[in-house]
């Protein structure tokens, strides 16, 4: 009996030449840039991307408890934060080769994610005090994600300012993704629990 085209393909996958995750490149503590060249891994730029990798993760877990329109605007969030990642991955003398919403944030980028906030406020309201997060799974993972995004552009505006980039609108657009994770978290909970108990 001949084997399916699944079987021959699952096949050649295993016979491929082996890549190893592990380079060994980053022993002595640097590691690569986006488009070459090579600092220490505690630098302001590997930190900073190193912050977006990691709310890339956070809202993984977030769309993974989410379902529906929800998950897919966290998708569309997660995508986007990888061009955020490229651009802060990139050294100084190659920001002429990033391609804009491949490799560099642009206006346009900033400007929907401010439509995507309006849109679920107009949705779903806004919180007029303080709120404890944990209403529902999905809402409190938001807001995980969206305090390590917090953190990203905390780091980004380190980088920007050691590396002197004036051209840059990653520290605007993280701030607004932290603003559309927060009104993302508070539709997803519904009914929000105020920080103080006699406000409820």
């Amino acid at each position: 009996m001949g084997r399916s085209w699944c079987e021959v393909a699952a096949r050649a996958r295993v016979r491929s030449p082996i890549v190893n995750i592990y380079t060994r490149t980053g022993d002595d503590g640097t590691t690569g840039l986006f488009y070459g060249g090579r600092v220490r891994k505690d630098d302001a730029g590997p930190e900073a991307y190193g912050t977006v990798d990691e709310a890339v993760s956070a809202l993984g877990v977030a769309r993974a408890s989410a379902e529906g329109a929800l998950a897919d605007r966290i998708l569309e969030a997660q995508r986007e934060l990888f061009v955020v990642g490229a651009e802060l991955a990139t050294g100084a003398a190659n920001r002429a080769k990033l391609t804009d919403e491949v490799s560099r944030v642009t206006d346009a980028m900033v400007q929907r994610i401010e439509e995507r906030i309006d849109t679920v406020v107009a949705e779903a309201g806004l919180p007029t005090e303080f709120v404890v997060p944990g209403g529902t799974v999905a809402a409190a993972n938001l807001d995980l994600a969206r305090s390590i995004v917090r953190r990203a552009e905390r780091r980004a505006v380190t980088l920007v300012e050691v590396a002197e980039l004036t051209d840059t609108r990653v520290v605007v657009y993280l701030n607004r993704l932290a603003d559309y994770l927060y009104v993302l978290a508070r539709a997803a909970e519904g009914t929000w629990l105020p920080s103080r108990k006699e406000q409820r």
